[in-house]
């Protein structure tokens, strides 16, 4: 019996075509993030500008764009309504090509694009990270579909890689990328699927290299953490920012079951009203706290990181209410740079009850740490603290906080926000559903 050629398959026609798309894909997502990215700044900009004159020009502003984003997504453009992870998750987990045509057409990718970018444009507490990774699912799925690739299971590779590249090209973080893919989107790993992941991740990377530079998201921080007393910040970061991040995801959850019933249902009869009341809470917001409450909160964060914070230690839990709020309205944009932010803003006032350690450190702490207990993803959220910051000397707290965080915010929030998400979306298809 002749034994199979081993170089066959490096060398097939399937082969080269699979590349072809996966590398074709890897480029498109990457082109769309950078412009994506370019624009959602911009649009913010020009927010920031107009309530540089003043704050109250946002009571016009705000309601008026949460209004116009609740009406324009209550249509065809439904799909294109929050983070858009969920979304990624569930086509993974239903393969049929309807659903997934309805989720991750050209046409939602485009939507969710240009009304993510409203949404910065009305000063909504939101990030682009989520809708990046929707965009980038999207995209390579496409283009395995134009390459001819039909097979549900091959299509879903595609998928994951999308998802995977589309954040590694919203941070800057080609680890956190594939973590990400791994322990978020599909919750399993297969060993064939390796090398189309960390392929997919390299092209995106070097376009947006080529681009933008080499860059670090937040800046490099230097901070360490002796073994000692300092290593009470981890239990401090771990408990506090990882338990208010899984009460934010319940309390995400819980609006998005409908409760409390009021909110149901006001959600139900009057979508638009709520999201004009959520925008006209979020300016209340700006209004009594400061401009911080709008947007991603990244010029904030960066400046906590840096250890030249332009916030008081109101900013932290403000930005939390402010991230509620923006979602509850049912407007598109992500999670991720919010909490990012809510984290950072933690760290500085857990800080004060340590003066002797450095505050970056309770920062770079609280950050991982919310943002695990948001999302549950232990490993993603160490990964992106750590590429962001370049704070390698840190790997060891991290990874002790984040275990912390992630025990914390499975007592008050059982189920990741994602995952439950996208079984709230498989719930509202008709028939019988995977188990």
């Amino acid at each position: 019996m002749t034994s199979p050629d081993p170089q066959r398959p490096l060398l097939s026609r399937d082969a080269w075509k699979r590349r072809a798309a996966l590398w074709g894909g890897a480029v498109a997502v990457a082109l769309v993030a950078i412009v994506f990215a370019k624009a959602s700044d911009a649009a913010f900009r020009v927010f920031q500008s107009i309530i540089a004159q003043s704050i109250w020009w946002a009571l016009l502003l705000t309601p008026t764009v949460f209004a116009l984003l609740a009406w324009l997504t209550s249509g065809a453009l439904k799909p294109t309504r929050g983070s858009g992870i969920p979304q990624v998750i569930a086509a993974l987990e239903i393969p049929t090509p309807t659903f997934r045509r309805d989720n991750l057409s050209l046409g939602v990718s485009a939507g969710k694009l240009a009304l993510t970018t409203l949404s910065l444009l009305g000063g909504a507490s939101v990030g682009r990270e989520g809708p990046t990774v929707h965009v980038g699912a999207s995209v390579m799925y496409m283009f395995g579909r134009w390459f001819g690739f039909r097979d549900p299971k091959e299509l879903s590779h595609f998928l994951l890689a999308g998802g995977a590249a589309g954040i590694a090209a919203a941070f800057n973080t080609p680890l956190a990328g594939i973590v990400f893919a791994i322990e978020e989107l599909s919750g399993r790993f297969e060993h064939r699927f390796s090398g189309t992941l960390l392929t997919a991740v390299i092209v995106g990377g070097v376009v947006s290299l080529g681009l933008l530079g080499n860059y670090t998201y937040f800046g490099k921080v230097t901070a360490t953490l002796p073994l000692g007393q300092a290593w009470l910040a981890i239990v401090l970061c771990g408990t506090v920012a990882g338990l208010l991040g899984g009460l934010f995801a319940k309390a995400v959850l819980l609006t998005m079951e409908g409760r409390p019933r009021w909110l149901g249902t006001l959600r139900q009869r009057h979508p638009v009203l709520l999201a004009a009341l959520c925008g006209l809470a979020l300016v209340l917001l700006g209004a009594a706290f400061g401009a911080g409450a709008f947007g991603a909160g990244y010029e904030q964060a960066k400046g906590l990181v840096q250890g030249a914070p332009s916030v008081g230690h109101e900013f932290g839990l403000m930005k939390l209410v402010a991230n509620l709020v923006s979602y509850v309205a049912g407007i598109p944009g992500g999670l991720f740079s919010p909490a990012l932010a809510v984290g950072a803003g933690l760290g500085h006032n857990l800080a004060a009850l340590m003066p002797s350690v450095d505050e970056r450190i309770f920062v770079l702490l609280g950050m991982c740490a919310y943002l695990t207990g948001v999302t549950q993803a232990p490993l993603t959220s160490a990964v992106i603290s750590l590429e962001l910051t370049d704070s390698s000397d840190m790997l060891l707290p991290i990874l002790a906080t984040v275990l912390i965080a992630r025990g914390v915010s499975g007592l008050v929030c059982r189920v990741p926000i994602y995952k439950a998400m996208a079984e709230q979306l498989v719930k509202q298809l008709p028939g019988p559903h995977p188990a």
